[in-house]
């Protein structure tokens, strides 16, 4: 088998998936940028072959139109070498709006989970078969426990780690690897002006935090590192007293 590697990159226009795909492309890898922004895509893709990647195509996606999943499925399989796959997809409405319009939670959790999934789902036996490969998925703190704020969005991604958690059990039986990431607040679009913000990370260092790990085959990692810390103490907080907190 080649030695080869393509990067399948889910979301593409998101500031993480960027930073990651620049950071993929100095290591010579080939790249699938894949979204609904065309021309953000395409942009992307010529700066991703002037950092080194051999080859950089943008592709459609839309996590809530499976049709726009062929043409991924099949850019992938015509790749030589080992097929990888990163996935940083996801919506993330105010809680009051879904308060105000539950049909909003159908839209965050197909963006956040069951559209990404259902692709990589069909991703998986190519990989299988070629013995190797990694999947990233992005996930949130706010999938570790349910809160006041979030939690429509944070259920989503809780399914995505349990999802993402099955799926290493099973790749990892044919050589392939999934890493799950759990970050806190990143400076991207989705966080810009929300209230409550702290301790927030480029979208550079959360990048660097993923690509180490995929070097490592890490199983779950939080980044920044203290997230887990965090969450650690989050978790442990007694439901009674958790149910009254304005968190």
């Amino acid at each position: 088998m080649s030695n080869e590697n393509t990067w399948l990159i889910l979301g593409a226009t998101s500031s993480m998936a960027r930073a990651f795909s620049r950071a993929v492309a100095q290591r010579g890898h080939h790249l699938i940028l894949a979204g609904r922004d065309m021309a953000d895509l395409e942009a992307s893709a010529a700066d991703c072959t002037a950092r080194g990647a051999p080859t950089a195509r943008a592709l459609p996606f839309d996590a809530r139109d499976p049709k726009s999943f062929e043409g991924l499925l099949t850019a992938m399989q015509a790749q030589t070498g080992t097929l990888n796959c990163a996935v940083f997809v996801g919506s993330m409405p105010a809680q009051e709006a879904i308060d105000a319009d539950p049909t909003l939670i159908t839209g965050t959790v197909t963006d956040s989970f069951t559209g990404p999934a259902e692709l990589v789902q069909r991703l998986a036996p190519m990989m299988e078969e070629r013995g190797a490969g990694t999947v990233v998925g992005v996930g949130s703190v706010a999938g570790d426990r349910g809160r006041l704020g979030n939690y429509v969005y944070g259920a989503a991604k809780a399914g995505f780690h349990t999802y993402l958690s099955g799926l290493r059990n099973r790749l990892t039986r044919s050589g392939g690897h999934v890493v799950t990431v759990k970050p806190g607040f990143v400076d991207t679009a989705m966080t810009y002006d929300l209230d409550g913000m702290f301790l927030v990370a480029p979208p550079e260092k959360v990048a660097q935090d993923i690509l180490r790990a995929c070097d490592k085959r890490k199983n779950t990692i939080y980044t920044p590192f203290f997230w887990r810390y965090i969450m650690r103490i989050i978790k442990s907080v007694p439901e009674p007293i958790f149910k009254k907190l304005s968190i």
